[in-house]
């Protein structure tokens, strides 16, 4: 079972208009709501693929119910810390004429540290049966890095790979515990090592020196240029064929679901790379964000360009 973890879920709105104007009544052309944030867009791709994936995270009132459902047809199991405040939404707004995207993001309720410790407590009950967890994402307004912390050391101390993707004081807080993998993007891996990272030679040297402080899998976005992930297996580059993209959101999302499954499956590095990369092109080929088709997948599979470096 892979374990998800998404401490600030959302409703993800997505509203499609022929040309956005500020200060006017928009009519939006068509609407679609889907349960969001990071960790739950790393559940629908596992799912997908075929893994038991059960979600956890915060969830409350109506909006917190919604998400739950939601998951139900991809067959994910809830596993939700309930409070009685609302869960936030999530609005992204796609200008159909002007081709420019513009996105409100809730804060979403507070939690108070008895908040957490139940939700702890929730948390090591569900490690018992993970293969693998993933946690992702921001946390609610009460929390700060431990948070992450906490979690990824419980994670260790039951001998279970965790996989922490999050960004700023939050990652830089969370990999003082060192989880078994991150995703830093360029920004992120700069803010880590403080180093420049102006060229590829740079990025590998960066993403090694945190290999070396324990982290067993550094994975980084390289963009367009695809991807490198440095781990005990060696270093390797993919590099993904020539796509026609929908929609990118979340891509890096179904790349972690990819890592996820790899490491349960106990798939050497080189083989996770390309599986996860293979599932990040597929999802960035369709408009729903953290969804991709199998036949696409299967299709980008065998044209994943590995190369040791």
């Amino acid at each position: 079972m892979i374990l998800t973890v998404t401490l600030n879920a959302a409703i993800d709105k997505r509203y499609v208009v022929e040309g956005f104007r500020t200060g006017e009544v928009n009519r939006v052309k068509e609407c679609t709501y889907v349960p969001g944030g990071k960790g739950l867009n790393v559940s629908k791709p596992a799912s997908i693929y075929g893994a038991e994936v059960v979600a956890t995270g915060f969830a409350g009132g109506h909006a917190g119910a919604y998400i739950e459902d939601a998951l139900k047809p991809f067959g994910i199991r809830s596993a939700f810390y309930h409070v009685d405040a609302e869960s936030r939404s999530c609005i992204n707004i796609w200008d159909e004429v002007n081709q420019v995207q513009t996105e409100f993001l809730e804060p979403g309720f507070t939690l108070t540290e008895e908040d957490f410790a139940g939700f702890e407590a929730k948390f090591r009950q569900l490690v018992q049966e993970a293969k693998v967890v993933a946690m992702s994402g921001s946390v609610p307004k009460g929390l700060d890095g431990t948070a992450y912390q906490r979690l990824v050391k419980i994670v260790k101390d039951a001998g279970i790979p965790v996989i922490l993707d999050t960004s700023g004081k939050l990652l830089e807080m969370g990999i003082e515990t060192i989880p078994t993998m991150i995703k830093p993007n360029i920004d992120e891996i700069r803010m880590l090592t403080g180093k420049r990272c102006d060229d590829i030679s740079e990025i590998i040297e960066a993403a090694r020196a945190i290999h070396e402080r324990g982290v067993k899998i550094v994975a980084v976005s390289l963009g367009a240029d695809g991807s490198l992930a440095v781990g005990d297996d060696g270093i390797f580059r993919a590099r993904v064929p020539k796509i026609d993209a929908v929609n990118t959101v979340g891509c890096g999302d179904s790349m972690i679901a990819g890592f996820a499954l790899g490491l349960s499956k106990g798939l050497p590095l080189e083989e996770t790379l390309r599986l996860a990369s293979a599932i990040s092109a597929a999802a960035a080929m369709r408009e729903e964000t953290g969804f991709f088709v199998m036949e696409d997948m299967e299709k980008l599979l065998p044209q994943i360009e590995i190369t040791r470096l």
